[in-house]
């Protein structure tokens, strides 16, 4: 920037610039050509085009070879910037350096955590392995894609038919999951992943009671999934009935003897009642989807520091979309918790590299049409952008997809960054609520846990109402802080975790399910 007298508009007026290192800033109101702009330090710029939002321009000369900084980190190496030029992939690359040094005394300081008298509470179901719910279902389980229709025919009909809130005001409702796996697949890695995603659900905390249906000759039947949980020591405390189509009869016969399962279940299951409890008991996923430019300085970040308050208060954190570390994997291994920790994120981010690959994708092809339209230029922008969502707090653990991690705090999950695969990983690791952030709008559920919605900017929240919960649009226009949203979305989670109000995507019956059936990594 120069710092001539030229008369200016205030730059925040037009644009971001993230941190003060940043030699770019985001434009969240097009500009024109000409337009002068003047930081909070007098230094000028004079934007040289028509910029859309979501875009960025160099707020000073960048000389080829130099790099391109933002989130005060390299997002590519200019070929040669004006200042005020718009960056775009005609004067930057997507090269950045990779550092991957772990020093062997690698020690990160624990959270500062509230003392517990401070720590705030919710109404949750208290199951009798002590795991504390924030939802109440019955649940259909099919063992394989052979046993899908029923499952959905039996919670469909369940629901118009049997259960009303009214009648049963502890009962969320009547919820199946059906998905197209579980037979004519190879053995191993495809039927484990299965086994375990299906076995976490049937035993997920958010879950009362399960009708567990197999067609009865596939290679996920009932007894090779009870197998699996036995191997496991996995035991459901909760009621169980078992239903098989061929032995019931066929389709109609096995949707009778589902719905006779559920209406015997119903009053049992509406036995359970909320009870105040800390929120140390919360498992929090934090996933994104239909990103634009100002998710990682909006909407991520404003989550991140919900998800700080939480692990302050001794709660659980899982982060996924493995795909949307690569480029900031770095920040992430030097804020893990020991050395032996950093390696394992690096390890899971070259696994998904080397998975990528051999499937014939390139993780620099990740962000989508959409995201490069709303200004998310390649990989490494949008995994600065998307790193933010977990916060600030050290990197506990590791963990495989849908396997629950190992302890509390910020925890790495491996998986996609497909929003129907990865989400259902996230619960089938033991979330018992997702706040989930766009920028151009997503409509996705679970068919367990509510998935809150976090618009980044205001005109898709206004735009999307039905569907989304909350906004950090204000952080764009200057009315509010990353930290007011943040407490915003903390206590947006415990109102929802309580049951005292209902998710968007609750409330439209968004109840997606699909299973990744890849992950084999060890960690």
């Amino acid at each position: 920037m120069s710092t001539s007298r030229k008369s200016c508009d205030p730059l925040q007026r037009y644009a971001i610039v993230v941190r003060e290192e940043d030699n770019v800033a985001v434009v969240k109101k097009a500009t024109i050509a000409g337009l002068c702009l003047e930081d909070a330090h007098g230094r000028t710029v004079e934007v040289r085009e028509e910029i859309l939002p979501g875009h960025r321009f160099a707020t000073r000369h960048i000389p080829s070879g130099d790099f391109v900084i933002q989130y005060g980190e390299p997002i590519g190496t200019s070929l040669g910037i004006r200042s005020g030029d718009a960056v775009t992939h005609a004067n930057m690359t997507d090269d950045v350096p990779v550092v991957r040094d772990v020093p062997e005394n690698l020690h990160s300081a624990p959270p500062d955590y509230f003392p517990e008298g401070q720590r705030a509470t919710f109404m949750g179901f208290r199951r009798p392995d002590g795991r504390v719910g924030t939802r109440n279902f019955i649940l259909i389980v099919p063992t394989s894609m052979c046993a899908s229709h029923e499952a959905q025919q039996i919670s469909m009909l369940a629901e118009f038919t049997l259960y009303s809130r009214e009648k049963y005001p502890n009962v969320d409702g009547v919820t199946a999951i059906p998905h197209n796996k579980g037979c004519g697949c190879q053995d191993g890695t495809p039927v484990e992943v299965l086994l375990r995603v299906l076995s976490n659900y049937a035993d997920h905390p958010n879950v009362g009671g399960v009708v567990l249906l197999e067609l009865g000759c596939e290679k996920t039947n009932l007894s090779v999934l009870e197998s699996h949980m036995q191997r496991l020591g996995r035991k459901l405390d909760k009621p169980v009935v078992r239903i098989g189509i061929q032995q019931a009869g066929g389709t109609q016969a096995a949707i009778r003897a589902g719905m006779d399962a559920v209406e015997r279940m119903l009053p049992e299951i509406n036995r359970a009642t909320r009870q105040p409890v800390p929120v140390s008991e919360l498992v929090l996923g934090v996933k994104c989807g239909g990103s634009d430019a100002f998710s990682g300085i909006s909407a991520n970040p404003g989550l991140g520091r919900a998800a700080d308050l939480l692990v302050r208060s001794g709660g659980t954190v899982l982060i996924t979309e493995v795909p949307e570390f690569c480029g900031a994997e770095h920040i992430l291994a030097r804020r893990a918790k020991d050395a032996d920790t950093a390696r394992a994120v690096y390890r899971m981010v070259d696994w998904y590299k080397e998975y990528a690959e051999k499937s014939g994708a390139r993780l620099g092809e990740n962000p989508s049409p959409g995201n490069i339209k709303g200004g998310l230029l390649n990989i490494t922008i949008k995994s600065l952008g998307a790193i933010a969502k977990a916060g600030t707090t050290r990197v506990e653990g590791v963990t495989d997809y849908a396997v629950p991690p190992g302890g509390r705090g910020l925890q790495l999950m491996q998986g996609p960054g497909y929003d129907q695969e990865s989400t259902p990983g996230l619960v089938a690791a033991g979330a018992t609520v997702v706040v989930f952030t766009t920028g151009r709008g997503s409509t996705i559920g679970n068919a367990i846990a509510p998935v809150i919605k976090l618009a980044s900017n205001n005109d898709v929240f206004r735009r999307m109402a039905g569907d989304l919960d909350l906004s950090a649009g204000d952080v764009l226009e200057g009315s509010a802080s990353i930290d007011d949203v943040g407490a915003a979305v903390f206590e947006h989670i415990r109102r929802v975790a309580s049951g005292d109000i209902e998710a968007k995507a609750e409330a439209l019956k968004h109840r997606e399910f699909q299973v990744w059936a890849e992950s084999a990594i060890s960690l």
